[in-house]
């Protein structure tokens, strides 16, 4: 008998989250069965259009619950009705973004569903019916495999670490789902203060360029800020940069901050405490600049420039620049 697999996806500002898009391949690398059946479900104000772009991959139905108290994340609201979702559909494998969403979400749905919780998957294997997840571990200096053995499971998924689904181009059938929220409500947020806006989602951005100390100032980022432009990346930050007020913690990577897997982490001015490796150190290339030669990050960096960073980063950003313009002539 297949497997009902049901994604939760999110929307930021009316776009489908990238981490979304390889959930929905996650839910692919798990079934592949002919009676596997696959289901998408997102929350939130004003989700038409995302719901249409999840109806155009491989999916068999999308849920759409769209009310004015889903703007924001909501715990008792979203926990309430995920679980309604996951019962409804008869849910086996639940599956959805390691964000601040998920990391939120997923453990409050596997207690009241009875269910299996593995969080922050950078892989899946599949041998026969049995489906091994990998997680790293102790800060990212170390991955293990888990394999659930209860019936039903939930499922995290660490962005920019597993190949995004493709577009098929598909017309599934999306059913709006009616929900009263008045009598439910305990908690209400009034409002949400982004104090760090980024052209770019930090966590799941594949090129990343990242401050330290050696910034020295809040006007030092933006340096950092015309090279990330150029490339289309986002801008991160140590929590050294953070603590001293260069700039906000919502750019703060690391063990305490964000974890971030770019195809290219550019630390600039950052030590490499190893605290801050933990955020970054799974990144695909890193590139560190620091006037020390023997700063830690030397020793995860895949190329590195002792130099100045108000040197090297605006030569670099000139660089790229002018590829840019030999490549559109």
């Amino acid at each position: 008998m297949g497997k009902t697999i049901l994604i939760f996806a999110e929307q930021r500002e009316g776009k489908l989250r990238q981490v979304s898009i390889e959930a929905l391949q996650v839910a692919k690398m798990i079934g592949g069965g002919a009676d596997d059946r696959y289901v998408a479900a997102i929350l939130g104000n004003g989700v038409s259009v995302a719901s249409r772009k999840l109806a155009a991959y491989d999916v068999h139905q999308v849920i759409a619950v769209d009310h004015h108290e889903l703007d924001a994340y909501n715990p008792d609201i979203y926990g309430g009705l995920a679980e309604r979702i996951a019962r409804e559909v008869g849910a086996d494998v639940i599956i959805m973004g390691h964000t601040s969403m998920g990391r939120d979400l997923a453990p409050t749905l596997a207690a009241r569903l009875g269910a299996g919780l593995v969080s922050d998957i950078t892989a899946v294997e599949k041998q026969g019916e049995e489906v091994r997840f990998t997680r790293p571990i102790y800060a990212g200096k170390a991955f293990e495999q888990r394999v659930i053995s209860c019936d039903r499971w939930v499922v995290t998924v660490r962005a920019n670490n597993i190949p995004a689904a493709q577009l098929v181009e598909a017309d599934a059938p999306i059913v709006s789902m009616s929900v009263n929220l008045d009598e439910s409500i305990r908690t209400t947020v009034r409002r949400v203060v982004r104090e760090a806006v980024d052209r770019v989602d930090l966590t799941e951005a594949r090129i990343v360029v990242s401050g330290g100390r050696g910034v020295k100032s809040e006007e030092g980022f933006r340096v950092l800020e015309e090279l990330a432009e150029v490339l289309g990346g986002a801008v991160g930050a140590s929590r050294g940069a953070c603590d001293a007020g260069y700039c906000d913690y919502a750019l703060q990577i690391g063990q305490t901050g964000k974890v971030v897997t770019p195809d290219v982490y550019i630390a600039c001015g950052i030590s490499g405490a190893i605290q801050h490796l933990a955020g970054m150190s799974q990144s695909r290339v890193i590139i560190a600049i620091n006037t020390d030669p023997d700063a830690p990050i030397f020793q995860v960096a895949d190329y590195g420039i002792v130099g100045d960073l108000f040197e090297v980063v605006p030569m670099l950003t000139q660089a790229f620049k002018d590829l840019r313009a030999s490549a559109s002539s």
